[in-house]
């Protein structure tokens, strides 16, 4: 008996899945334990083994489709089994994809019909995701299409043959043999040099006119965002458009902390201590003062409701290919400097690879965001909701200052402070960021406390 394979469930707060690739198709082999596809929540990507053996019967999504947790996702069984009962919402057939191949007739025996004799379709059309993304970048009208997928599907496939054969274009004409050699002449007035049934009409002079060298092939290309994408879009316009927030800027020297980060370079490994940064001894300094600020370590649930947090989960936000994450550190005021900086490595590198658990980037207080190292001397952080705050780090600068009489340089250190303006006033969230800078320029003070 045939048995589904389920999307698997990555981590407690994910509802849905998107599969980014289909690894075995339709008719292979499978052994449990094999990778059937790869997928990614809003936050990382990972791999679905198979938890059967048998040969893969049917797939019931396809690569972008987004699939709810523990929903069936394929079936898998012995040849000829019955997979019906496992389709997911009694549908009638995989949506994107076509079940094991059976035994047809050589593809050179049927015969596809001239594009122009093939009449439009209408009402509803049954089409894959992909057949439909590769229609409107291509400017494929797709009720012309002649489906060949599963009962009566319009496929990738379908859309290809049209663009090999020039047929159903959505902004071009349809036109005679003798047109298109015609047209071959000059060039159009539609887009990307299309020619349209204007310009099949117009006078000779006109169309002579126009017959320059162009080049037809689109300019742009249309990209779907990620799932990781869509994420931060939705956060990060939910964020400014719902969030009274305001930006300080301020400064402190950091002659300590750079001192101590230099001490630690060339004496740590001695002392088997990881390779603490800057931005450890920041991260330690931010969940230390936050205690002092509970309207800063809190989540907004509504309007008129703040939650005040009794630790401190600092979230750290990393840059990766796949866009912005932000693991968290959790309970950070209670770890020591190489606690926190053993911790912060080993998010980092797991966010960098996909491989970090969506548990691991929740329930987070705080969020500092450092862009020191790209040489930014000044910014805006956006506000991670619901919480309340987000610090920026910035680069180092050197600046004047007079000391007995004398201008001499210091290292100057940036933090820019974003906060929620319903949550707390200027006045605490400018003593918060002042308390911060006399920490970290008396580093070693704060570590004694």
């Amino acid at each position: 008996m045939a048995a589904a394979v389920l999307m698997p469930k990555a981590g407690i707060s994910v509802e849905s899945c998107i599969i980014t690739q289909w690894l075995k198709q339709p008719g292979d082999t499978i052994a449990k334990g094999d990778v059937l596809f790869s997928y990614e929540t809003d936050k990382a990507s990972f791999e679905c083994e198979s938890t059967e053996d048998g040969q893969l019967l049917e797939i019931f999504y396809g690569d972008g489709d987004e699939v709810p947790v523990l929903v069936n996702v394929c079936a898998v069984g012995a040849p000829g089994d019955d997979v019906s009962g496992l389709r997911p919402g009694g549908q009638e057939s995989a949506p994107t994809a076509q079940s094991a191949p059976v035994q047809e007739a050589p593809a050179a025996a049927v015969q596809q019909p001239p594009a122009a004799e093939i009449p439009p379709a209408s009402g509803d059309i049954k089409i894959s995701p992909r057949a439909k993304n590769l229609a409107a970048k291509q400017g494929i009208d797709v009720r012309f299409a002649a489906p060949t997928g599963p009962y009566g599907r319009v496929i990738e496939q379908d859309i290809r043959t049209m663009m090999e054969q020039g047929a159903g274009s959505a902004t071009g004409a349809a036109f005679s043999d003798a047109a298109a050699a015609q047209a071959g002449s000059f060039a159009g007035t539609g887009i990307g040099g299309r020619v349209g049934v204007n310009d099949l009409t117009a006078p000779l002079e006109v169309r002579t006119a126009t017959a320059v060298e162009v080049d037809v092939g689109l300019a742009y290309e249309d990209v779907k965002f990620t799932g990781i994408r869509k994420v931060i879009s939705k956060s990060m316009t939910a964020s400014l458009t719902a969030i009274p927030q305001l930006t300080h800027n301020f400064s402190f020297n950091a002659t300590e902390i750079m001192a101590y980060r230099a001490k630690l370079k060339k004496n740590g490994e001695a002392q088997g201590l990881p390779n603490i940064t800057l931005n450890d001894m920041v991260l330690y300094a931010v969940s230390r003062i936050l205690m002092s600020y509970p309207a800063l370590n809190a989540h907004m649930l509504d309007p008129t409701t703040i939650r005040y947090f009794r630790n401190v989960n600092l979230g750290m936000a990393v840059d990766t290919e796949r866009g912005l994450m932000v693991p968290v550190i959790k309970n950070a005021n209670r770890k020591t400097l190489t606690q926190i900086s053993i911790e912060a490595k080993s998010l980092a590198k797991q966010a960098q690879t996909g491989t970090l658990s969506p548990d691991d980037m929740s329930g987070g207080t705080f969020t500092v965001s450092n862009l020191g190292a790209l040489g930014v001397e000044s910014f805006t952080p956006v506000i991670n909701p619901p919480e309340t705050g987000i610090l920026g780090v910035d680069t180092i600068i050197q600046r004047p200052v007079e000391v007995d009489g004398e201008i001499r340089l210091y290292p100057a250190m940036g933090i820019s402070l974003t906060y929620d303006h319903r949550a707390i006033d200027g006045a605490p969230a400018s003593r918060f960021a002042r308390e911060l800078c006399r920490a970290l320029e008396n580093f070693t003070l704060l570590l004694a406390q």
